[in-house]
């Protein structure tokens, strides 16, 4: 299992990304269909403040298997949401 700095980072990894190619998208279409990127920008940063929050306070600390569990967890949460954000964005590209 990752520590809880690298999944920290890699969180914010993935979210500039999500971020910055919603950001070309904005660049090279102007401001058509500017509000729906801006929607999606700001849906992935709650998600990545909610995944901090749950990262930072894990449930049934005493239990190491149980502890693991919640951290994959979270993290196929993260990877789901970020996944949408890249479909949702290329749906977008596409219309």
């Amino acid at each position: 299992m990752a520590s809880k700095r690298d999944l920290k980072k890699d969180f914010d990894y993935l979210i500039s990304e999500v971020i910055g190619d919603c950001y070309t998208f904005m660049l090279m279409n102007g401001d058509k269909k500017h509000d729906e990127a801006i929607a999606i920008i700001e849906s992935v940063l709650e998600k990545r403040n909610d995944l901090i929050h749950q990262l930072k306070h894990p449930q049934n600390k005493g239990d190491r298997k149980a502890v693991k569990q919640y951290y994959r967890a979270v993290q196929e949460d993260m990877l789901k949401t970020i996944d949408e954000s890249f479909t949702k964005l290329s749906k977008l590209i596409k219309e």
